[in-house]
């Protein structure tokens, strides 16, 4: 038996969409993962799914490839489209090469061919839980650095564009047309408002929300900071 994920808690309330038009692989499914402790919710077809999917439900989604109506390949296009970053594990009974490929490019997480081992499933869905909450982690940390950014005034976001770009007290001053006392005073409050320890922390920041590119940081000159 696996680990379903690293988070026990998150674990908990994670929920595992399974898709699938052939009832007996549903029911096998449900009891399987509901064996280690995790919520199901079973669809016979992608429109039932995508009727009752709401975007923002922790977890994964096992889903068949070949069903009546909307294919899986077609369902795992249309999430995409919708920006939907669930995790997906694609299962076929009729699986080759190209198709898995196709399905692995178009943003599934992997492909299993039925007849499959339970516990290769089991080891899946744990790491596509593990994926997700990564995800969910990482997006609630840039919620809260844009939060925090939204905070500073015009004049410390400029300071803070042009520090996490490379450019010393001295240089923002110059390109400012201020003192360096002050761009240190506005420099300092940046650091606090943001809640970074280090530069390196507030450069990081600035990456994960777009103020700054990674090769724009690539040279940062720390000598005269």
């Amino acid at each position: 038996m696996t680990q379903a994920a690293t988070d026990p808690n998150a674990t908990r309330t994670a929920t595992v969409f399974v898709v699938d038009d052939d009832p007996s692989m549903r029911d096998s499914l449900r009891w399987l993962i509901e064996s280690i402790g995790l919520n199901v919710e079973a669809f016979a077809n992608a429109d039932a799914f995508m009727e009752q999917f709401s975007g923002d439900v922790p977890g994964c989604l096992v889903l068949d490839v070949r069903m009546p109506g909307t294919s899986g390949m077609e369902l795992l296009d249309s999430l995409k489209a919708r920006g939907v970053e669930l995790p997906i594990i694609m299962i076929s009974g009729h699986g080759d090469v190209p198709m898995a490929v196709q399905a692995l490019k178009h943003g599934a997480i992997d492909f299993l061919e039925k007849p499959f081992r339970d516990q290769e499933l089991l080891e899946q869905i744990g790491r596509a839980i593990e994926v997700d909450q990564g995800r969910r982690k990482q997006a609630e940390s840039v919620s809260g650095i844009r939060g925090r950014l939204e905070k500073l005034t015009p004049r410390e976001q400029e300071v803070m564009e042009l520090v996490v770009a490379g450019y010393a007290n001295k240089q923002v001053a110059a390109k400012l047309g201020l003192s360096e006392k002050t761009i240190e005073v506005h420099r300092s409050r940046v650091m606090s408002k943001m809640r970074a320890k280090t530069l390196p922390c507030l450069v990081k920041m600035a990456i994960a929300v777009g103020v700054a590119e990674a090769t724009d940081c690539a040279e940062q000159d720390t000598s005269t900071i």
